[in-house]
């Protein structure tokens, strides 16, 4: 075999290699996060879902969204009744954008040999994955109110994200317990977590 073509052959092994090491493993929801713990929640509390009317407007979507709030809020010791005093307002707000990737390289098709010297070259007459110059950007923000019998505010925590991850259930979940992390004594002021998930 041309020694040109073996070299070609391992540049392409490379870059398919390099390929499917992004498409495996953990993906990291990177959350900014900012908590207010003004009262203390009693550890093993109970809580009751509390909804403004336009999350009554639609109680699907509103439902679902409880439901993964209910999942992070187990984690942290808090346990559902409806007849609990204590009060969980949850939300969630999504937007999507198209956003060009100047970030990411475009490496073209243009692999081959030149004929004569034997060498390789890589040219950029297009992208390597056609239809990847715009991907689609996700900004999430997820928040959380708990009030009390008397309805003053005693934990309120907001998570907000930014990236290319489609499924929301996925992300909002992390986000979710991202916004629980140090509860109920959460550290003061605007902090990053970080929060793996499977791919």
């Amino acid at each position: 075999m041309p020694l040109a073509l073996v070299r070609l052959a391992q540049v392409a092994i490379f870059f398919i290699a390099f390929t499917l090491s992004g498409c495996s493993g953990m993906r990291l929801v990177d959350a900014r996060v900012t908590s207010f713990a003004p009262q203390p929640v009693a550890a093993g509390a109970s809580y009751r879902f509390e909804r403004l009317p336009s999350q009554q407007a639609d109680a699907n979507a509103q439902a679902h969204l409880e439901m993964l709030a209910e999942q992070a809020l187990a984690k942290v010791g808090l346990t559902r009744s409806d007849s609990a005093p204590l009060s969980v307002q949850v939300s969630a707000v999504q937007r999507q954008e198209s956003l060009p990737s100047y970030h990411h390289p475009h490496f073209g098709w243009g692999l081959g040999w030149v004929l004569g010297n034997g060498s390789i070259m890589v040219s950029n007459h297009g992208p390597l994955f056609p239809g990847l110059e715009a991907q689609p950007n996700y900004w999430r923000q997820v928040s959380l109110i708990m009030r009390d019998a008397s309805q003053a505010v005693v934990f309120e925590s907001h998570a907000s994200h930014e990236g290319p991850w489609a499924d929301s259930d996925a992300v909002l979940a992390a986000m979710l317990d991202a916004a629980l992390q140090g509860f109920p004594d959460p550290p003061a002021g605007a902090r990053q977590v970080n929060i793996e998930i499977p791919r």
